[in-house]
């Protein structure tokens, strides 16, 4: 590559040069024409401007020894000129460098200088071409008695203009070698900065860097170091939701305010930061380069966080699964205790008492929350918060028809509520928690209190935003999206979400959604012990397996 470049940039020197020199020859042959016209015609007027010349030839015969002639001769000698030819009105001689043309007519037509007219012109005559001034005499008053000529050698105006040709050779020599010498730093640069590629090779691999770059499941962005946009690849268009119209703009302007953009044009540092973009949970990176920009690298964490909030869930309906079977098992434990002590009436009233207590805290739930799903997702969470040691309790003023757009978006805005409310609250003194859901017209209210720390005001927008958490991450990936995804679902539909300190300490947090309730009439609502039956069943048959053992005993 390095022969390649230095050959292509000494041929450019090398024709700039030749073109130079001809653009310079040309007009220099026509400037040097131009002149020697001017001088011929200069002392053309000079002859004719003599006091006596056109009275001795009025007055004179045409002869070689005439005082014509040796005027004329004087002022050529003088001047340097070919020829001084002085002739009347005929166009006859009366001087001439040859005296032996004295006394002839001219060879060239002399009829526009004896008509007034000054002429300059390039034309052959007796004596070889020539430069030639020509200009009307006058006598003392002003009336036209003959005309002067005055030819200047052509062949010294194309000697001048040879003899300047190897100094402009010499100049054009020059620059070709200063150009040439610039070729050669140049090529070595490119020879350094490109590795000694061949153009080939570099095209070969430009081929190859849009291919990969367009066909790897990973967004790329590349940032130039005024943050402006300076590549996108398919994959980051769509992870951001922008097209090939960004390329070139400002990252704020191209994305918006917000914690993508700070991630990307590095406000926020770290390896593997975790932002939400529209629908999607992004994980980014981001290294500068030499130029002062910058590369982004943007992974699709969406599946993931799914996943990784299922596994969350079923972990809680393990923890769930995990207290009642506990509680289960020491509940058997107490009645084969008192069966075994003979004790059938206790028994029969232990097992009607846990029949009572599931069936209070189901009843609860599904006379305020007719939607099985957020009940169903309540009671479970009731059952957990109690084996942690937390009262957690629907406020009175919870009602909550069936008639849930969305039921599964309030299902994860109220279950990262309530998980961030027992968290906030576990191991601490009278730990309460308070559930209070309520529809006004066709919006509905979320609120959920507790009894924890509370919020610092400086810190009460802050935990709203991608990634910022108290707790340790779990080992399937990053905390600080829950508080993040209830926002970002709300105001998806319109509504708010919000927290405030709540009266006697703790926190509060209140999320609004507008349309998130059917019109009346569109969607049935089940009856209230609908959950409660499907809830209570197994316990239900303990009790009556309890009460048949107790009949058969007696």
């Amino acid at each position: 590559m390095f022969s390649q470049v230095l050959l292509m940039l000494v041929a450019i020197a090398a024709g700039v040069a030749v073109l130079a020199t001809g653009l310079f020859l040309a007009p220099l042959s026509e400037q040097l024409d131009d002149q020697a016209m001017r001088r011929a015609l200069a002392i053309a007027q000079t002859t004719a401007a003599q006091p006596r010349l056109a009275e001795e030839l009025t007055s004179t015969p045409a002869s070689a020894d005439g005082p014509v002639q040796a005027e004329a001769e004087r002022i050529r000698l003088a001047s340097g000129a070919e020829y001084v030819v002085v002739m009347n009105m005929d166009g006859v001689r009366w001087s001439h460098t040859n005296p032996a043309e004295i006394g002839e007519r001219v060879s060239t037509d002399p009829r526009q200088a004896l008509a007034g007219r000054e002429v300059m012109q390039i034309d052959s005559g007796t004596l070889g071409r020539s430069a030639r001034g020509k200009v009307p005499l006058r006598d003392d008053e002003g009336d036209i008695v003959g005309a002067v000529s005055v030819g200047i050698e052509y062949d010294s105006v194309r000697a001048r203009l040879i003899h300047a040709i190897p100094g402009l050779f010499a100049y054009a020599g020059g620059a070709l070698a200063v150009g040439a010498l610039a070729a050669y730093l140049i090529s070595r640069r490119v020879q350094r900065q490109t590795r000694d590629l061949a153009f080939s090779d570099i095209a070969g691999l430009l081929a190859e860097r849009e291919a990969m770059l367009h066909g790897i499941r990973e967004g790329v962005v590349a940032l130039d170091r005024e943050g402006r946009i300076r590549l996108l690849n398919d994959e980051a268009g769509r992870l951001l939701g922008i097209g090939d119209e960004a390329v070139g703009e400002p990252l704020a302007e191209a994305l918006g305010e917000g914690r993508t953009t700070d991630v990307l044009a590095g406000t926020v540092t770290g390896t593997d930061l975790l932002t939400v973009r529209g629908q999607r949970v992004l994980v980014a990176n981001r290294m500068p380069t030499d130029d002062g920009g910058a590369v982004a690298t943007l992974r699709d964490r969406t599946e993931v966080e799914r996943l990784g909030r299922e596994l969350d869930s079923t972990r809680g309906l393990i923890d769930a699964l995990r207290a009642q079977d506990h509680e289960h098992a020491n509940r058997m434990h107490t009645l084969l205790g008192l069966l075994e002590l003979e004790m059938y009436e206790e028994a029969v009233e232990f097992v009607g008492e846990v029949v009572g207590e599931h069936r209070a805290t189901a009843e609860q739930v599904t006379e305020k929350i007719h939607d099985p799903l957020l009940a169903a997702l309540l009671v479970g969470k009731a059952t957990v918060a109690a084996e942690r040691g937390v009262a957690l309790r629907i406020s009175d003023g919870t009602l909550l028809p069936d008639r849930l757009i969305d039921p599964r978006g309030l299902v994860t805005v109220m279950g990262n509520l309530v998980d961030n409310a027992l968290d906030a609250v576990a191991g601490t003194g009278h730990a309460r928690v308070e559930v209070e859901l309520r529809a006004e017209g066709r919006t509905a209210v979320l609120t959920v209190r507790d009894t924890g720390p509370g919020i610092p005001s400086g810190q009460r927008e802050l935990i709203f935003t991608d990634g910022w958490s108290t707790k340790q991450p779990p080992a399937h990936g990053k905390r600080g999206i829950g508080l993040s995804l209830v926002r970002r679902l709300a105001e998806r539909q319109g509504g708010s979400a919000r927290v405030a300190e709540a009266d006697g300490g703790g926190a509060v947090f209140t999320v609004v959604l507008p349309e998130a309730l059917a019109d009346p009439g569109l969607a049935p609502e089940p009856a209230a012990g609908f959950l409660l039956e499907n809830f209570t069943t197994s316990v239900e048959g303990a009790a009556e397996e309890a009460a048949a053992a107790a009949e058969e005993s007696r």
